[in-house]
């Protein structure tokens, strides 16, 4: 079933001037001394395999001798750029202790661990070819997802900050069927959530190795909440199903829960809860939204086939014109985001108007 829905090869595209243009703006776009060109110059690499003698499908990376340092300094300069002010007073409290490579999807980025020498305590930051789906799509979580993002870019090199929680297919299989009856419903409800922001905003291929699930402990309960990690497929696909998680395979299992747990109409409370969210979050964020849509609108995101399926797809399920009329990308995610606002503004007789 995916196979259909998700195409097997998305291609990477060029950042547009005017979207580096906004990026600078925003002050996403800042110069940096290492690109992910360089960090392809290593000179060998081993598997690394998890507790359970699976292969990762990452390789530990090793450097010749005469670029190593100059690698890591590099790489710890864009860590005090990317968390701090860019300066160098804590270049020597930080050591590099591992670059790892992805041999698996369409970015096949790096992976590097920063260590703090002093506590220990360490972080990810992850080093990929800039693509102006991804970028959109981390613009847009940030935007309108209650997740901030941070990363930076710099010409043909993406930044990213990595994003903690337990990777989705992991948790499903370890952990989802020991759960108790409250945080079954409470997953449940955050799944219904997901799977409606995801549809808005027009992120596809949210498979469950594409998401993660965050838990915080509060004082009588478990909050959980599923975070994208993977921004690839961000306006992209024609076929609106794609946009759902509840239709991958890799789901059914959540999908299943949801429907045990959940009440049809808590599901379809849930949506709409969502739904206002979105609505509020666009509201708030007009003037950025609307810079970013911009850009959008005047850039080749995907093919003419893709486009013309997606706005007809949309236009059969809500009946509104203004997706027939979308020419491109950026107008459907436009005229999706101006259909939500309109019916929560409609809909809710508390609004000012």
């Amino acid at each position: 079933m995916n196979e259909k829905l998700i195409s097997k090869k998305k291609p990477a595209y060029p950042i547009s001037d005017a979207l580096s243009t906004y990026l600078t703006a925003q002050g996403r776009n800042i110069k940096i001394p290492i690109f992910y060109d360089d960090l392809l110059r290593f000179q060998g690499a081993v598997e690394i395999f998890d507790d359970n003698d699976n292969d990762t499908l990452w390789v530990s990376c090793f450097f010749a001798e005469h670029e190593s340092e100059e690698i890591k300094l590099s790489l710890k300069q864009v860590y005090s750029i990317l968390h701090s002010d860019g300066s160098a007073t804590i270049l020597p409290y930080l050591n590099i202790d591992s670059i790892d490579f992805c041999t698996f999807g369409n970015t096949k980025p790096f992976r590097v661990k920063v260590r703090n020498i002093l506590n220990d305590n360490y972080i990810f930051l992850y080093i990929k070819k800039a693509d102006a789906s991804r970028i959109y799509g981390l613009e847009l979580e940030h935007i309108l997802s209650p997740n901030h993002i941070n990363f930076l870019v710099y010409k043909d090199t993406l930044i990213e900050e990595h994003i903690s929680g337990i990777p989705g297919d992991t948790y499903i299989s370890e952990h989802l069927r020991e759960i108790s009856e409250q945080d079954k419903r409470a997953l449940a409800k955050e799944f219904v959530k997901f799977n409606e922001r995801c549809f808005v905003r027009l992120l596809a291929d949210m498979r469950s190795y594409n998401y993660v699930i965050v838990i915080t402990h509060d004082f009588d309960r478990k909050q959980y909440r599923i975070r994208a990690v993977d921004f690839d497929q961000q306006s992209y696909e024609g076929n609106p199903k794609v946009y759902k998680p509840q239709f991958l395979k890799e789901n059914n299992d959540l999908v299943k829960l949801s429907l045990e747990v959940l009440a049809k109409e808590s599901i379809a409370q849930y949506e709409k809860e969502e739904r206002s969210l979105l609505a509020k979050r666009a509201t708030s964020e007009h003037e950025r939204l609307h810079d970013l849509i911009t850009c959008m609108k005047a850039d080749q995101i995907s093919s003419k086939e893709k486009i013309k399926q997606l706005r007809t797809g949309l236009f059969d399920l809500t009946g509104d014109i203004q997706f027939k009329r979308s020419k491109n990308m950026g107008e459907i995610l436009d005229s999706t985001l101006n259909f939500i606002i309109r019916n929560y503004k409609n809909e809710n007789p508390y609004i000012i108007k």
